[in-house]
C-alpha cells in the first residue's frame, strides 16, 4: 500500500472519529435536552391551576402620547373586564441614560387621563409606569445607561418617585441586558423598593429567564458574549427585594411548541423554588408573533406557554396564591391570544 492511501485511510478514520465526537459532544447532549423537555410537557395539570387574579398586561406608550381615546379604554375594558387581570403596565419612559426622565408633559402626556379613564372603567385595576433602558457594562460602550454610576441610580429613584407623584400606582422596571450576580442592580433595589412603596405603591421587575443548567450563563457569555439567562439565587435575591417579579420566558429559540412548552414548565419549577411567599411571580405570555432566531411564532405560542405554566405549577406548588401570568404586549396581542390565555388559564373552572 502506498503513502498516500494509508495517509488517506488515516483521514477518514479520522473524519469518522470526528463526526462520532459531534455526535456525543453536541448532537446527542441536544437529543437529550429535547427528550428532557418534551417530557417536561407530558402529563395532566393540576384543576386549580388557573388565575389566582393576579394576572398583568404591558400596555405600549400609545396609552399615554395621546394616540389612544375614551373608545380603546372602553375597548380594553370589554378584553379584560372579568379576567384574572388585575396589573398593567404601562410603558412610560424609556428613561434617559442617565436615568432622568423628561417633565410629564413630555414623557407622558396623557397619563392622568389615562389613570382616570381606567380607574373608573376597571376600579379594580392598578395602572403602573413601566420604565426601562438599554444596560451597557463594557468601559467606553455608549448607548446605555450605567448601573455601576451611582449618579445615575440615585436618578432612577428619582425618576420613581416622578412617577408615583404623577398618579401612578407602581413602578415597573425593565432594565435589559441584565447580567447574573449584578450587585449594582441590587444595590439599585434597595434604594428603589423604600421609595416606591411612600404612600402603598408597588415595585415590580422584568427579568430574564433562570439558567436551564447550573452556570449556563456563565458559559453562554463566555461562548456567545450574550447572557441570556440568570442564576437561581441571583433570581431569588431580586424576587426578595421586589412585590412582583415578571419572568420573560419567551424569546427562547425553541423550535417547537412541545419544546417550548416543556421549556417553561421548567422555568416555572425554577422561578418558584427561587420565589419567597411574599412577592408575586408572574410567568410571561407571549402575545406578539415575530419571527427569528430568538423567537419562532409558531413554537412560542400562548397555548403551548399556559400548559407549560400549569404543569410547573402543579408539580411544584399548586396552591400558591400569590402566583400568575404576564402578557407581553397589548398591541401586538391577536384574538387567538386572549382566547388562549382565556380557555387555558383565565378560565377558573380548571379547564
Amino acid at each position: 500500500m502506498t503513502m498516500a492511501r494509508q495517509r488517506l485511510r488515516r483521514w477518514r478514520r479520522a473524519g469518522k472519529w470526528a463526526a462520532w465526537a459531534v455526535a456525543v459532544l453536541i448532537v446527542l447532549p441536544v437529543a437529550l435536552a429535547g427528550t428532557a423537555l418534551r417530557a417536561q410537557y407530558a402529563g395532566a395539570a393540576a384543576p386549580q391551576t388557573t388565575t389566582r387574579g393576579r394576572d398583568a398586561l404591558w400596555l405600549g406608550h400609545a396609552w399615554v402620547d395621546g394616540r389612544r381615546d375614551a373608545s380603546d379604554v372602553a375597548a380594553l375594558r370589554r378584553r379584560i373586564e372579568g379576567s384574572g387581570i388585575r396589573d398593567l403596565y404601562v410603558h412610560a419612559g424609556p428613561l434617559e441614560h442617565d436615568g432622568t426622565l423628561p417633565p410629564a408633559r413630555r414623557a407622558y402626556p396623557r397619563a392622568r387621563w389615562l389613570i382616570g379613564a381606567l380607574h373608573r372603567a376597571l376600579p379594580s385595576v392598578r395602572v403602573h409606569a413601566w420604565l426601562g433602558d438599554r444596560l451597557v457594562y463594557e468601559a467606553g460602550e455608549r448607548g446605555g445607561l450605567r448601573l455601576s454610576d451611582a449618579a445615575a441610580r440615585r436618578a432612577i429613584v428619582a425618576s420613581a418617585r416622578q412617577v408615583r407623584a404623577d398618579g401612578f400606582a407602581g413602578v415597573h422596571l425593565d432594565l435589559e441586558p441584565l447580567h447574573s450576580d449584578n450587585a449594582d442592580y441590587l444595590r439599585l433595589l434597595d434604594r428603589l423598593g423604600p421609595a416606591v412603596r411612600e404612600g402603598g405603591g408597588l415595585l415590580s421587575v422584568a427579568v430574564h429567564q433562570i439558567d436551564p443548567l447550573p452556570g449556563l450563563h456563565t458559559v453562554s457569555g463566555a461562548v456567545t458574549g450574550h447572557r441570556k439567562w440568570i442564576s437561581q439565587r441571583f433570581f431569588g435575591q431580586v424576587a426578595r427585594r421586589v412585590d412582583q417579579i415578571a419572568l420573560m420566558s419567551y424569546d427562547t429559540g425553541m423550535p417547537a411548541e412541545s419544546l417550548y412548552g416543556g421549556y417553561v414548565a421548567q422555568q416555572t419549577r425554577l422561578a418558584l423554588e427561587a420565589t419567597g411567599p411574599d412577592t408575586d411571580l408572574l410567568m410571561g405570555l407571549p402575545f406578539f408573533h415575530t419571527d427569528g432566531i430568538g423567537h419562532h411564532a409558531s413554537a412560542e405560542t400562548v397555548r403551548a406557554a399556559v400548559r407549560g405554566i400549569r404543569l410547573g405549577l402543579t408539580r411544584e406548588d399548586p396552591g400558591r396564591r400569590r402566583f400568575g401570568t404576564a402578557l407581553y404586549v397589548d398591541f401586538a396581542a391577536t384574538d387567538e391570544d386572549w382566547a388562549a390565555y382565556g380557555s387555558g388559564w383565565g378560565a377558573r373552572d380548571g379547564s
